[in-house]
């Protein structure tokens, strides 16, 4: 499958497959042998993937999901097992300070995608997985996928991925989670509000995936950059300076090109031009 300009002349390795579709690129977590663990190769490629696209407004979504029938069952021991080594070489905490600190940008950098974040959650979503799934926009759960922050149980700490968990399901339930390692399915993770969509077998999983697509192409490409962007802001910004900075940002929409052409598609009973995108 031909990718678009700006991910042909990436150099990543085989830890995650991309696929393009049309303006959807889906990125597989590609280790099914370790039920997707998140390696630092992984780790690397997904951040070069995102670092790739951030401005290439032609890929509209990205969907993430893992190979195998796992979504992700967090960090690889194996990596854990060369820390040591280097730790103990070195005489020094520092490659375990690193290794975590660039799994949360990763993270970070999947939140702050521009892009769509879809997440497709089957089997496996734990630790880094369930961390990974905290930061997309739309996530679509298998009802057998089996969800946990496992870190306390192994005797170290949901680190990076805390202060996302917090924001997505709020900081009681999220103490529960954590401080008890609990496993809980996919109608518990629906009740928590840590996912958007349930299905009960794999032919519903795809079906609502195609239709959550569906609804993102019927949105303006721009104008969802730019929404996003603004949510993310409200958290962290001033209201009334953040008010005025939006009112400016919609004067601009409303006489833009998307602006005019969903007003006539709208006035005209038809699909605007980007649904074909």
């Amino acid at each position: 499958m031909v990718l678009s300009t700006s991910l042909a002349d990436l150099n990543i390795d085989d830890s995650i497959e991309l696929e393009l579709q049309g303006s959807i690129l889906t990125l597989w977590l590609n280790r099914p042998e370790s039920r997707n663990a998140m390696s630092l190769n992984m780790v690397t490629a997904i951040q070069q993937v995102f670092s790739q696209i951030a401005d290439d407004s032609s890929i509209r979504a990205v969907v993430l999901r893992g190979k195998g029938g796992h979504f992700c069952a967090g960090g690889d021991i194996k990596d854990m097992a060369s820390l040591r080594v280097e730790a103990a070489n070195t005489g020094s905490l520092q490659p375990y300070v690193d290794f975590n600190r660039r799994f949360g940008a990763m993270i970070e950098q999947v939140d702050q995608a521009p892009q769509t974040v879809v997440v497709v959650l089957e089997g496996t979503v734990l630790g880094g997985g369930f961390g990974l799934a905290c930061v997309s926009d739309i996530a679509i759960s298998r009802d057998s996928a089996q969800f946990g922050l496992p870190e306390t149980g192994l005797g170290i700490l949901p680190a990076q991925i805390a202060p996302f968990v917090v924001k997505r399901i709020g900081l009681t339930q999220a103490r529960r989670l954590a401080l008890l390692g609990l496993r809980f399915d996919g109608h518990a993770a629906l009740n928590l509000g840590m996912i958007h969509q349930l299905a009960q077998n794999d032919a519903e999983l795809e079906q609502q995936l195609t239709e959550t697509i569906q609804q993102i192409k019927r949105a303006a490409p721009l104008a969802s950059r730019a929404t996003k962007a603004l949510l993310h802001r409200t958290l962290n910004e001033p209201l009334t300076s953040l008010l005025d900075d939006a009112a400016q940002q919609f004067a601009q929409a409303v006489g833009g090109a998307e602006g005019q052409e969903g007003t006539m598609a709208f006035i005209q009973k038809r699909l605007p031009n980007w649904t074909e995108q």
